[in-house]
């Protein structure tokens, strides 16, 4: 039961790319005050009148959920604190902490406060590291891949995205009162914050370099590709796929598509705007298998039928009536 706890939207890893993004996009609109969780404070004051409290602190440390937990009922969880897949390689220990265990404990709590009185909806944003492909060959002969075809991540991040997809699927099948869902999002493209160090970050990097004037130095190869998606894009889809009816969804984990871009055509592209765009390649061997293990291309058909999921932006509006625009701005005052 409640026992009077204030029934709250939560966002863990609210402070980064997505977080924010969505936090702009939830805040002003109707439903449950928001609570945010993060390690680092947010970079603004939460927007919104639904923006009750931001708590700072490490999802692993037991005396911050006591504390949340027992002032609030979550009623909508977006779990989004990660260590990203570049890092999480060279942290191998610490990253299995928060990306599994930081993930598996707070399904837990879930489950355990969730009950068919009082459901709890569980929104898990995972990735396209889930896929991996065996050779740059199989990649580039693959169609766009499907949601239950080469799941043998390459990285230890993949694994760990996986393996929470599939945890909270089966305690959702346990327990009546956890909806579980996930969306495996495609590499993600901003105007309006700046990369964090994701894997595929060498597209939005190479941009934000362009609109600075100064050279950049890409970490993939000129024939590196992955699909890409402009970040309100991705956010309406993490959205429509939070508040679908449940009847209406097929599976627990969804692709999200995006634009299937090599590092040669967003150059070529950003050059049209920049034309003095100064990319020099120095092949980061490691990054660079990631990528090549990583689909060029994936199968949204299952979002776009269940939950409508439907990108605004086309390959050429991405650049011409979002990135561009938004990130001139950033650096023109």
């Amino acid at each position: 039961m409640s026992g009077g706890r204030i029934p709250v939207t939560l966002i863990t890893g609210a402070a980064g790319e997505i977080g924010q993004a969505l936090l702009q996009r939830l805040a002003g609109g109707p439903g449950d005050p928001i609570v945010t969780v993060d390690l680092r404070p947010l970079s603004t004051a939460g927007p919104g009148d639904r923006h009750r409290e931001h708590c700072q602190g490490d999802i692993l440390d037991s005396a911050l959920w006591d504390g949340l937990l027992h002032r609030y009922r979550p009623t909508l969880i977006f779990h989004l604190a990660a260590i990203l897949s570049t890092r999480a390689e060279s942290v191998p220990v610490l990253a299995h902490r928060v990306n599994a265990d930081g993930a598996a404990r707070l399904l837990a709590m879930a489950a355990e406060f969730a009950s068919p009185d009082e459901p709890i909806r569980f929104v898990f944003p995972s990735s396209i590291a889930v896929y991996g492909l065996p050779s740059q060959e199989a990649k580039d002969a693959a169609a766009a891949v499907s949601e239950d075809e080469h799941l043998d991540p390459a990285t230890l991040y993949g694994a760990q995205k996986l393996y929470v997809e599939r945890l909270g699927a089966t305690i959702a099948r346990l327990n009546d009162g956890l909806d579980f869902r996930a969306v495996r999002l495609p590499g993600l493209i901003s105007a309006d914050t700046l990369p964090q160090g994701g894997t595929s970050d060498w597209a939005p990097e190479l941009i934000h370099a362009a609109a600075r004037r100064e050279p950049y130095s890409c970490f993939v190869s000129q024939g590196a590709r992955l699909p890409f998606c402009a970040m309100p894009d991705a956010v309406e889809g993490v959205l429509r796929l939070a508040f679908c009816e449940k009847a209406s969804l097929s599976r627990t984990a969804y692709n999200l598509g995006g634009h299937s871009l090599s590092a040669a055509e967003i150059i070529a592209r950003v050059a049209r705007d920049f034309p003095d765009l100064d990319v020099r390649f120095q092949l980061d061997r490691g990054r660079d298998r990631i990528v090549a293990s990583w689909p060029g291309a994936v199968d949204d058909t299952a979002a776009r039928r269940d939950f409508g999921f439907a990108p605004e932006h086309d390959e050429e509006t991405l650049f011409s009536r979002y990135l561009i625009p938004g990130i001139r701005r950033r650096y023109q005052g």
